[in-house]
């Protein structure tokens, strides 16, 4: 009796381990860690089935890239316009550089006299050395003695000039440190307006960057789960001064119509969301009213002619037009509603439970914001 209990024992405690292996009883099923809610802004992007994993870190490198497109591209403009105000090429002249320059120039000068007195004198034949030699009158004085004394008094009166000039010289000389202080003043204005990169060290700067990758939680950009097949949803942490998604999807959208370039090998529909709230109508009302206010407001000279973009994925028990009656009842009466020709598109994708709504200018001109169709050399 004693075995077969041994070997009953035995074999139950090897099928209570096979159940632990593969039944998990009373354990959560492991989800995405950081799955799509409410209360994030970002962007939503579509992209091919099955390739969401290399879509969300491509989605990172490409819309990281172009916000510092467009950061740095507000800077230089800032930079350019505050060194175009300031004064350029000052030339600012001193007392010894004035003197010792004319006292060259001087000397020069009269070397140059000299040679071609020289040169003359060399180039004169006898019969013209003859012509030229004083000749004495009868009372003993020389006719050509006068012509001497006046080219002899000619470098006196010169050396009598020479100080009065050499004195406005110096005088004017004085003037040049009075623009000095005006370089000396524009200085410490200068010096007030540093740029982001001087303020912090490289040092920190790179220790500030390995922080933020090394904590999710202050990443700039970061992915969330959507739970949905060729959807990708990018949260982004706006922070003080930084353009909005709806900037940098428009920056994004506009240079690749122009350039033709091929950034992106797995994304298809790059879209801003602003808002992200539950399905229901009351949620929809409340959440919506910060961005119709933005762009929508009620009091304005130049109203808006505007369209509502909707689409679901994985919610098939929630009402279309009920929806899109709730957003467009939102916007005030004074801006119209133009399907054809809308300046600005109120986009809403619903994706299972979370209902994410965003603004687009320019939808139909820029390929319904689609990448592929943007940088395809052949459509214009």
């Amino acid at each position: 009796m004693a075995p077969e209990n041994k070997s009953k024992s035995t074999n139950s405690n090897k099928n209570n381990k096979r159940r632990k292996n593969y039944l998990p009883h009373n354990k959560p099923v492991k989800k995405g860690a950081y799955p799509l809610r409410p209360g994030v802004e970002g962007f939503f992007i579509t992209c091919d089935g099955g390739r969401e994993y290399q879509a969300s870190h491509e989605a990172i490198d490409v819309i990281d890239s172009f916000y510092d497109e467009l950061v740095e591209g507000t800077e230089s403009k800032v930079e350019q316009a505050e060194l175009c105000k300031k004064p350029l090429n000052k030339v600012i002249k001193f007392a010894d550089s004035d003197s010792s320059g004319s006292e060259s120039d001087d000397a020069d000068d009269e070397d140059t006299n000299n040679d071609h007195a020289k040169d003359k004198n060399d180039g004169l034949t006898g019969a013209d050395k003859d012509k030229n030699v004083p000749v004495t009158s009868a009372d003993g004085s020389d006719e050509s003695a006068p012509e001497i004394k006046d080219n002899q008094a000619q470098p006196e009166n010169e050396k009598d000039e020479k100080p009065e000039n050499h004195d406005k010289k110096e005088a004017e000389a004085v003037e040049p440190p009075a623009k000095r202080q005006c370089v000396e003043a524009d200085a410490p204005n200068s010096a007030k307006m540093p740029t982001k990169m001087e303020q912090k060290s490289v040092d920190k700067l790179i220790e500030d960057e390995l922080k933020e990758l090394g904590d999710k939680s202050k990443r700039r950009f970061s992915k969330l789960d959507t739970g949905c097949n060729g959807v990708v949803f990018i949260q982004m942490r706006k922070r003080d001064g930084d353009p909005g998604p709806k900037d940098i999807v428009h920056h994004m959208m506009t240079s690749l119509a122009s350039t033709k370039k091929h950034v992106s090998r797995f994304l298809l529909r790059v879209l801003p969301v602003e808002v992200a709230c539950y399905t229901s109508d009351e949620e929809i009302r409340r959440a919506i009213k910060p961005v119709i206010e933005k762009y929508f407001p009620e009091e304005t000279q130049n109203p808006h002619k505007f369209a509502v973009l909707y689409d679901a994925r994985a919610n098939t028990g929630i009402d279309r037009a009920k929806v899109i009656d709730t957003v467009a009842k939102s916007v005030p009466s004074l801006h119209k509603v133009d399907l054809a020709n809308p300046d600005i598109s109120i986009v809403v994708q619903i994706v299972k439970t979370i209902c994410l709504i965003g603004v687009v200018e320019k939808y139909k001109e820029l390929a319904k914001y689609n990448l592929r169709q943007l940088s395809n050399s052949s459509q214009q």
